[in-house]
């Protein structure tokens, strides 16, 4: 298999605005993250003129989304939905019409406020752990990005195990989904995300990004967010800012195995490796032509 593009249920759709057709398209969605302990940034946006100055780099930089964060999926020491609000919502607000608004959060009230300050997509990393997240989506223009992962968020999860992992994962997706549309998420607000690295080991996480169709074959467009994890620095024994051939790979991979947003740190080289895909899969053409013609 050399390419593939799944069979999606609702390929066209409008998100934060903006019209998406991801039949022909695949969205760069950059990380800005206002937290002091996020696994690459490491505090470096974390002030918020730092932030925004990021928002601005990555809608210059070719970003579709800007997937904001003000807590790590990572354990950590707890952070009050109070103070996750106070992190993300200027920012929100700043990157107001540069490109579509996403929002990493696992809490409802968190996902209310910012939908309403407006966020086009609600990136819920937790998997609908709380089932109000999808109360809070329903009846709104917003995305809902379903991830799979075994624990709640800033909690350890050593030593997972896994019959399938592919199997395993794409089962728990599409049990979430269904929740989601039970509580009145529509099917062209779902996304969903095999959640490289949460609760997976290395060969986990590869054997998932191996047989990643198999997910996409769920219907929804599938996010890879891969950029710069774990599995990529023990693969090529890297250290966190020396990952970035790795991640690159690892995005192009997963557009041909059917991802159709894929998250990143570094924006435009990722933008360029999937502008790139696109056109070498056909649904893109040329920015100009010149090479060898009369």
């Amino acid at each position: 298999m050399t390419d593939y593009l799944p069979p999606l249920l609702h390929a066209e759709r409008v998100i934060g605005g903006r019209r998406f057709d991801f039949s022909r398209r695949v969205a760069v969605m950059a990380i800005v993250n206002r937290t002091p302990d996020s696994f690459h940034d490491r505090g470096r946006t974390f002030a918020l003129d730092r932030a925004t100055e990021a928002v601005r780099a990555a809608a210059e930089a070719g970003a579709d989304w800007i997937d904001i964060g003000g807590v790590p999926f990572a354990p950590g020491p707890e952070v009050s939905a109070a103070e996750e609000l106070d992190r993300v919502l200027p920012v929100v607000e700043a990157a107001q019409g540069l490109a579509v608004v996403s929002v990493d959060t696992f809490r409802p009230e968190v996902a209310r406020a910012v939908v309403k300050a407006g966020a086009g997509v609600v990136n819920d990393t937790s998997g609908l752990r709380d089932p109000e997240m999808a109360d809070v989506v329903a009846g709104t223009d917003a995305s809902l990005v379903i991830t799979h992962s075994l624990a709640a968020p800033r909690t350890a999860y050593p030593g997972p195990t896994y019959g399938d992992v592919t199997t395993e994962v794409a089962d728990f997706l599409r049990q979430r989904v269904q929740l989601a549309l039970d509580r009145g998420v529509r099917p062209e607000q779902i996304i969903i995300d095999p959640g490289h690295d949460l609760n997976k080991n290395t060969l986990h996480t590869l054997e998932v990004t191996r047989r990643l169709h198999e997910v996409a074959d769920i219907g929804h467009p599938l996010l890879a967010a891969v950029s710069n994890k774990d599995f990529i620095g023990e693969t090529l024994d890297l250290p966190q800012r020396e990952r970035l051939s790795g991640t690159l790979a690892a995005v192009v991979f997963c557009v041909l195995r059917g991802a159709r947003i894929v998250r990143v740190h570094d924006v435009r080289p990722a933008v360029e490796a999937v502008r790139m895909t696109e056109a070498m899969l056909g649904l893109r053409p040329p920015a100009y032509t010149r090479h060898n013609l009369p």
